[in-house]
């Protein structure tokens, strides 16, 4: 359940995926469960920092906190990506300005 103000929060396992080469520069945390997470939801993941080599494509088991968000913060969250998705239209592939 949503509530206002208040924020659910749960840890759960999540495998981390990073890679580093040529043709793919990612990193990918799937949680455990496939726990689905909500516009204004936070994930962090715990443990030591990660480093990768070129070249490289590693995978790691951490735990992550899960935060839920509020009501006022999930409706906030979804208003404002309009705005920032609204960015995207002012990209162009043209070489110069118009």
């Amino acid at each position: 359940m949503i509530s206002l103000f208040s924020k659910e929060k749960f840890d759960t396992r999540c495998r981390v995926e990073i890679e580093q080469s040529s043709d793919h520069f990612h990193a990918h945390v799937e949680l455990a469960g496939n726990v689905p997470i909500f516009p204004g939801d936070s994930v962090k993941v715990h443990g030591e920092p990660i480093m990768v080599s070129f070249g490289e494509k590693v995978f790691f088991d951490r735990v992550a906190t899960v935060q839920r968000a509020g009501m006022f913060r999930r409706a906030w969250t979804k208003f404002a990506g309009h705005f920032e998705m609204a960015e995207l239209y002012e990209v162009s592939f043209t070489p110069g300005r118009l």
